[in-house]
Parts: structure tokens; sequence; C-alpha cells
């Protein structure tokens, strides 16, 4: 079984993610289908037509290009108006500089001033998430260890901030509640041990990987008796950890042992301690600030 922070982090941004998302803004910002900007629609003539760029107004590692193309279609059809021609000039995952252009477009003025708050909205939170995660990448570079994700996620922006999360450099790790088992420890105490939470969900669902918090060396060598090749160390300072991080891979090779146990710092974890942290040997480091609390990027749309 194939743990999500085994698999590639190159999927691109589901289309249909980002169309709900834009959909669902757009109604937010126009009121009833098809929707009014009441400012534009009464100050613009019907036919004007307008130019302009999309641009970053500070250096950030972009995220969410394909919003421009698609808000611009959905406020088009929408309309009944031709959509815009779009020419993007930077991509995905780019470190930008200040100033730089990200798309140049040209269109319907209509078209193009009521999509612009709903294309940066998205853009600059994704554009946020990409930056943020980029200083966790760079703080753990030459370290061996690889920052994650968590369901910390904004509800309805899943798949837009972890999409953000892989452009920024970092590792996805599960996506919700059905790819993978993770035991915690309301789990344990309903389960009475962890080896029974394991042998449950083993009995129930056999084909998903399973995941185990541990908070003692106790809990981890019972974990991995039970089969568990993947813990998260809750919580533990570094010294601690280390032994810990020692005493599992002493037991992974020769006659007997258990192969790769992947191992996942959790909690406490900083800016200012990350490298602390992964000197201990651990695989992974799991930082829920990453979405839950990444500032977003200003980004601008400009008449020219």
């Amino acid at each position: 079984m194939t743990h999500p922070e085994e698999l590639p982090q190159d999927a691109p941004l589901d289309p249909e993610a980002l169309a709900r998302v834009v959909r669902i803004s757009l109604d937010e910002d126009l009121g009833p289908f098809p929707g009014r900007d009441v400012t534009t629609q009464a100050t613009i003539p019907d036919d004007a037509q307008v130019a302009g760029v999309v641009a970053a107004r500070e250096g950030c590692v972009l995220a969410g290009i394909d919003a421009v193309g698609e808000t611009m279609r959905q406020v088009a059809s929408r309309l009944g108006l031709p959509s815009p021609e779009v020419a993007l000039e930077a991509a995905d995952g780019d470190r930008l500089a200040a100033g730089a252009v990200i798309a140049r477009l040209s269109g319907p003025g209509h078209v193009v001033l009521i999509a612009e708050r709903t294309l940066l909205n998205i853009m600059s939170r994704a554009s946020g998430v990409a930056t943020h995660t980029r200083r966790w990448v760079d703080a753990l570079s030459g370290t061996g260890a690889r920052v994650l994700d968590t369901r910390k996620t904004t509800p309805g922006l899943r798949e837009l901030e972890k999409y953000a999360v892989r452009m920024g450099g970092g590792v996805n790790k599960r996506m919700g509640l059905y790819d993978c088992a993770m035991v915690k420890d309301n789990h344990i105490v309903a389960a009475g041990s962890v080896a029974g939470a394991i042998a449950r969900i083993r009995a129930a669902y056999p084909e998903v990987p399973i995941q185990v918090e541990v908070e003692t060396a106790a809990q981890a060598a019972e974990a991995i008796g039970a089969g568990a090749r993947f813990l998260m160390i809750d919580n533990m300072p570094p010294a601690g950890m280390a032994a810990l991080v020692a005493s599992v891979r002493a037991g992974e090779n020769g006659p007997g042992g258990t192969g790769k146990v992947w191992l996942e710092a959790t909690g406490g974890l900083t800016l200012a301690n990350v490298r602390d942290v992964a000197a201990t040997g651990v695989d992974f480091m799991s930082v829920g600030a990453l979405t839950h609390s990444s500032p977003i990027v200003d980004l601008g749309l400009d008449l020219g």
C-alpha cells in the first residue's frame, strides 16, 4: 500500500475543482444567476473594450494562474459576451519579483472588470500558500526531510490549497478521511490499544494505508509490532525524537527487521526550529500553518 506522501507531487490542479470554486465565488459576488455588477454595467458601455495586465505587487511563488482564464470564461458566458484573450507570461511554481507580469488580457470591459476580484482572490490565496510553503522547503534544503500539509484547509478550497502546497515544493498528506487511515489518541482510546485500532482498520478497509500518531517509544514499538509502517511523532522534543528515530532505524534492517518505517514529526514546528527537528532523522514534518495561516499575496489587475 502506498502512502499519500510517497506519491508523485506533480498532479495538475483539477479543472473541475477550479471551475466549482470560480462558480461559487461569482455567485457570492454577483447575486442570483446570471448576476450583475451594478457599478460596471451602469458606468461602462456594453461594447467597451479594454486591455490590461495581471501582475505581482510583491515577490511570491505563483499558484492558481488557471483562475484567470476560467473566471473570464465563466463571466463571459453569464453575460453572453466574448471571452477576453488571455496571454500567460508566467507559470505556477515560478518565483516572481514585485512587478512581474503574470498575464496580459484584452476584451470586453464588462467581462474583465466583473472577473477581476474573483480571479485575484483565488490567485492571491493560492500564491500565498505556495509562497509560505516555499519558505519551509528552503529552510529544509539539504536535510533530507520534506514538509507536509494537513487537513487544516479552508472549507471548499482544499483542492486549490493542496495544489498550491505542491507548487511551493511541499508534499500533500492525505486528501481527506477516505484515502488514508490515521490513528490518533481518541481512536486508540476507543479501540482499547494501538494494535486494536490497526486490526480493526485492516479488517474493514484492507486496501487503505495506515498511519499512527505516537507520543512515546512504547507506543511506537506497539504500532510497528502491529504492522504500522508510518509513524507520526507528536510534540516530542528533538532529543527524545532523535532517540526514537535511532531506535526505529536500528530495527529496520537485518534478519527479522521491520523494513522501511516512514517517520513524521508533528506539532510545535516553526521555521526557527525546523532544522533541529530535521537533524533527528525524520522523513517528513507536517505543518498545518501552510494552509491555515498563510497570508495572501498582493496581486493586481491594472488596465492601460
